[in-house]
């Protein structure tokens, strides 16, 4: 058995229709929080995840809490199969730091699924009000993308990896941005396929009220660290937790310090949980010869329990 894993939580953008639908129908475990979900949000979520539309299943009210049911259905089974096998730390791009918490036991599955769906209505919300894009600089060093933003008056949303950095803020000057971005030295820039500015400025509205939403969920330390998308270090009270999820709403993820530090804390096996493996191929980038599985269906559950065993 690896001395100590790292679980890793997909973030939006990673759903695809049909995401859960064999674990649920293999696995009770699964099936069972699916139901939960239905129940508590009071509405056929399970159906959204598992037949569609991919329209209706991309938007932030749907995809944030869909993915965080999946990315917790994903570490039910692991625990299921594989027991309670010893976990360094655990990290969430974006939506999933709060699955990440919700597997930690900072907050209750209910209260979570409360929490995402109240996160993704606000971000639908600042979306509407504003006339946001976000793009990729792809081969550029994070102090010329630093620049470049800073002159278009734009601001940095992700840090994913070495090379690979997204800019956000109001479409005509992140559209800008990407006209300029070779006189910064950045290879190539590409507007992406997104309802608005996230992790920016335009986000201020969601940033507010979800402020107040975090207030009346109740919180207790994690049972195991959990890295935080804004400050890339291990959050321990419920303050700070509070603090640092509000601020990921406006602020830049910080993604390739999130793995460093869970590599400082040894861990040496990561096990990416959600559709897509975007942040498996994210984290080959940084240690090209890491141990990384990517589960998302039951045969991925089972590969990965195979290895946790090894």
């Amino acid at each position: 058995m690896p001395k100590k894993i790292a679980l890793l939580f997909a973030g939006q953008g990673a759903q695809t229709v049909g995401m859960g639908r064999d674990l649920a129908e293999e696995f009770p475990t699964a099936a069972e929080l699916f139901q939960k979900a239905d129940d508590v949000l009071g509405r056929k979520l399970s159906k959204i995840a598992w037949k569609g539309p991919i329209g209706a299943l991309t938007k932030t009210s749907n995809c944030q809490p869909a993915l965080f049911v999946h990315g917790l259905a994903c570490f039910s089974i692991l625990r299921e199969l594989a027991g309670e096998f010893p976990i360094g730390g655990v990290a969430g791009l974006s939506l999933g730091e709060m699955t990440a918490h919700a597997a930690a036991g900072t907050f209750d599955f209910a209260m979570g699924l409360k929490l995402v769906q109240r996160r993704g209505e606000l971000m639908d919300e600042a979306c509407a009000l504003t006339n946001g894009a976000m793009a990729a600089m792809i081969g550029g060093a994070e102090n010329d993308v630093r620049r470049l933003a800073a002159d278009e008056d734009v601001d940095v949303a992700n840090i994913n990896a070495p090379g690979q950095i997204v800019i956000s803020g109001e479409r005509a000057k992140v559209e800008a941005g990407v006209g300029v971005a070779r006189e910064y030295g950045i290879r190539r820039a590409t507007v992406l396929n997104v309802a608005g500015a996230y992790h920016s400025r335009l986000m201020q509205s969601a940033y507010e009220k979800l402020g107040a939403a975090l207030q009346r969920v109740p919180m207790q330390p994690p049972r195991f660290p959990v890295i935080s998308n804004v400050t890339g270090v291990e959050v321990r009270t419920p303050i700070e937790i509070r603090r640092t999820l509000q601020e990921q709403v406006t602020g830049t993820v910080r993604w390739l310090d999130c793995m460093e530090r869970l590599a400082e804390l040894g861990c040496g096996f990561f096990i990416e949980l959600g559709p897509g493996g975007v942040l498996a191929g994210l984290l080959r980038r940084t240690h090209k010869d890491v141990d990384v599985i990517s589960v998302s269906d039951a045969e991925s559950v089972r590969i990965a329990t195979s290895a946790i065993a090894a």
